[in-house]
């Protein structure tokens, strides 16, 4: 008995492994993205290689909107993931019009996909 005890309080205060996020998932996902965005030069939107840390608005050679400009947000991954859901929700004003990405994974994966890209 005291066995069965100490196996299941064993089980029970092991660590749950999260899902990792993948960037070669994220890479489909950004399939999305691609319409607007490209990787290396402005499109309709900003270019995205090295988003993360960098101030939203902050690109010199792209004309954002006043709304994202006077945000103060920092890039990172909760900053992103919030932004995903939902851009006019997290800024209401800013120019991207996009419904967002409803799943977590997929947001997830996008994420560690935008962080490969230096």
């Amino acid at each position: 008995m005291r066995k069965w005890i100490l196996a299941i309080a064993l089980i029970a205060a092991a660590p749950v492994a999260a899902s990792a996020a993948d960037a070669d998932a994220g890479k489909s996902v950004y399939n999305k993205c691609k319409a607007c965005h490209q990787v290396g030069k402005n499109g309709v939107g900003p270019h995205l290689d090295g988003i993360m840390g960098r101030k939203a608005g902050s690109l010199e050679d792209y004309k954002y909107s006043d709304a994202l400009k006077k945000s103060d947000i920092t890039w990172d991954e909760a900053n992103l993931d919030k932004w995903l859901h939902g851009p006019s929700k997290m800024v209401p004003g800013t120019k991207m019009i996009f419904a967002g990405i409803k799943d977590d994974a997929d947001r997830a994966n996008l994420i560690e996909y935008l962080k490969t890209l230096k």
